[in-house]
């Protein structure tokens, strides 16, 4: 088990708005929370954004602890802000003791992190984020993460029972400059099977032209 810290950048470039809407500066947005459960099965769980933060609306967030099924949040906390002079966004998250015995019933293990963050930050040419997990266990987790890493995770057949990604950076398919991070993304049987979802850790995301 390892503490492993890792950066990510989406640069989307500098968006020009039309001549019309060039009078009103775009307000970066922001927004934050320790995760959320999506599985459906033979039973369905599903949470909200646990202990969210929306900049503009709810700055700070927290949560006590959160179960859903075999999977447990512990204590998190997230916090967005703008910059009073850039108007630059940031959101960020902190929570520990995640763990998830979904994939158990399916010959899977289960997986755990002690602690992890993830943040987003805009600037004037797009927006970058940050990750870190420590103490990871169940699934093999290198020295050094690069961005969209990916553990496919076998069950008693060998089926892939889930895809397990870390430091996952999103970005849409056209980049305009928006970025969102994982820290951790479980999605169940990827190639189909008796359960579909995705159980999320750490997440913040944040746009600099989005408003």
């Amino acid at each position: 088990m390892r503490k492993v810290a890792v950066a990510v950048c989406a640069c989307g470039g500098l968006v020009v708005a039309p001549a019309a809407a060039q009078a009103q500066a775009p307000v970066a947005t922001a927004s934050a929370s320790a995760g959320s459960v999506d599985v459906r099965g033979e039973q369905t769980v599903q949470t909200n954004r646990i202990g969210e933060c929306r900049l503009g609306q709810q700055d700070t967030g927290n949560s006590p602890g959160q179960t859903a099924g075999t999977t447990k949040y512990g204590k998190s906390e997230s916090q967005c802000s703008r910059a009073a002079d850039t108007g630059f966004a940031t959101s960020m998250v902190r929570g520990q003791r995640f763990e998830t015995g979904v994939l158990r019933e399916y010959g899977g293990p289960t997986i755990k992190v002690r602690n992890y963050s993830a943040r987003c930050d805009t600037s004037a040419n797009g927006a970058s984020g940050v990750v870190e997990l420590s103490e990871v266990s169940g699934i093999e987790v290198p020295s050094s993460i690069p961005a969209n890493h990916t553990v496919l995770v076998p069950g008693n057949d060998g089926t892939t029972v889930a895809k397990v990604v870390l430091n996952e950076m999103v970005v849409p398919e056209v980049a305009d400059g928006s970025l969102t991070t994982h820290a951790m993304r479980i999605e169940l049987f990827p190639e189909g099977g008796p359960a579909e979802g995705e159980i999320i850790v750490g997440t913040a995301d944040c746009d600099p032209y989005g408003s």
